[in-house]
């Protein structure tokens, strides 16, 4: 296995040996991501790793790791002659700093992963697959067996169905398991902050490849286009103002406008680089000098300058933003293995801790909405005052996305331009007939309003959720 993983590596992935494979840091950074996701690529479910598996991603990460033990400075060092002969310099051998600094601490991250996901084991909840969860939404109790302890029918209802729905107790996690829970999303929260910022320090200064710059437009006005130059060329400019003028609705569409400025940043660094050189001042007319060399150049920082703090300020508003263009092209076109296999260790431990996070937060979903669907159900038996009670399941449960005419407020989260609203104007509370209260045997007359308008409004609240952005992003 060792023979065929160097082999891969040696030949730059091309297996026909003729020269055409990538280049070494590119390979080791293609087999620490494939490795990833051949370890981890199916983390559905919160449950120990298999012990073949843990095996796998230990043995196979201390080979590629083990190519940075050959990457050194020479540092000067004073030693000592014997029987005090006095003291002479020589040069000594010690790790690159950049993998002096962060390849210990990114091993920390990795081992404390390793162990948060050992430590589900012996868990409350459980997992049902998508085809028993819905045989069993069938059954005489679809309301309390499928949507009350599931929470929601999937946790991703139209993305990603083939995930597994987490389910809870009757009466949800006890206190000292979803205390475990928080402190374990808490944990992996820090080490997804840890891994981001190495990852985006070691992209930050891997060089920007000539592929890239051969490829931007002559203009900043043709990166950005007619109305985002219009506004970052103004005399009063505000990163924050243009950011909600923008169409930001999709993680498709920021990344184009960050992608696009960033391409506008690098465009006039070049043209202020282009301003400088002893050629552009010979071209330039004695009586002209300060107004197209220093102009120019001072115009040219300035967008820069501006168009750096838009990108910043975007980064900072939505910080789980996928790769750039330019970021792809410097992992692709990079030749500093060093450099390679700090980005990507650090990247697929980002990967890994977000994907945590969001199963953690499945099984919290779920177990707020089971408790609160048993506190309402206990409400509508009990506090009917006097009169005959009713059955206990009234009609399907709120969290039900059939109750609600409204879009799925279990999707995943999307960007919103501009400041969230707590309800949209829009909306109609739904009329409370046959229809949407379930089974049409049961009376209406045997409901009271008050009940039925807890009810309601819970579920109303919990779809905005999705639009006032209060839930937390699980994708």
């Amino acid at each position: 296995m060792m023979k065929e993983r160097f082999a891969k590596l040696l030949l730059g992935e091309d297996m026909s040996g003729s020269g055409k494979g990538v280049c070494t840091a590119l390979a080791i950074s293609n087999a620490i991501t494939n490795l990833s996701a051949t370890v981890f690529g199916e983390l559905w479910r919160l449950e120990p790793l298999a012990k073949a598996r843990k095996a796998m991603w230990t043995r196979e990460m201390e080979w590629l790791l083990s190519v940075s033990d050959s990457i050194v400075e020479l540092t000067p060092s004073i030693q000592e002659l014997p029987e005090g002969g006095g003291q002479f310099e020589v040069m000594v051998p010690r790790p690159r700093t950049d993998l002096y600094m962060n390849l210990p601490a990114l091993k920390k991250l990795d081992a404390m992963l390793l162990a948060m996901i050992d430590g589900f084991k012996g868990t409350e909840f459980w997992y049902v697959d998508r085809g028993v969860m819905v045989e069993d939404s069938g059954g005489p109790f679809p309301s309390s067996s499928s949507s009350s302890s599931c929470g929601r029918p999937s946790v991703r209802q139209e993305e990603k169905w083939w995930l597994p729905c987490p389910r809870v107790p009757p009466k949800g996690l006890s206190e000292d398991s979803r205390r475990k829970l928080q402190q374990s999303r808490d944990c992996a929260n820090q080490i997804l902050k840890a891994a981001m910022a190495i990852n985006s320090d070691v992209l930050a200064e891997m060089e920007i490849p000539e592929m890239y710059l051969e490829t931007l437009p002559k203009s900043g006005k043709s990166c950005l286009g007619e109305i985002i130059y219009r506004y970052i060329t103004a005399e009063q400019f505000s990163p924050e103002c243009l950011l909600d003028c923008l169409d930001l609705s999709s993680e498709h569409h920021t990344l184009e406008v960050a992608n696009r400025i960033e391409a506008a940043i690098h465009v006039w660094k070049l043209k202020g680089q282009k301003n400088s050189t002893p050629q552009a001042r010979s071209k330039k007319s004695w009586g002209g000098k300060v107004k197209g060399l220093v102009g120019d150049k001072e115009k040219s920082h300035t967008l820069s300058e501006r168009a750096n703090g838009l990108l910043q300020s975007l980064r900072l508003r939505y910080p789980g933003l996928p790769q750039t263009s330019l970021d792809m092209n410097k992992i692709q076109y990079n030749k500093d293995v060093g450099q390679s296999i700090l980005e990507s260790y650090s990247r697929v431990l980002e990967s890994l801790a977000f994907n945590i996070i969001a199963r953690i937060d499945d099984v919290i979903y779920v177990d707020d909405a089971t408790k609160k669907s048993a506190a309402a159900e206990s409400v509508s038996i009990f506090n009917r005052g006097t009169g005959v009670p009713i059955q206990k399941r009234i009609s399907l449960s709120p969290f039900s996305i059939q109750n609600t005419p409204y879009a799925s407020p279990f999707a995943t989260p999307t960007f919103c331009s501009s400041t969230p609203v707590t309800c949209s104007p829009g909306r109609v509370q739904p009329p409370l007939n046959k229809t949407n209260l379930g089974r049409p045997e049961i009376k209406v007359e045997k409901l009271f309003s008050g009940d039925l308008e807890k009810v309601w409004t819970y579920a109303g609240n919990l779809s905005a959720r999705k639009d006032a952005g209060d839930a937390p992003e699980r994708d």
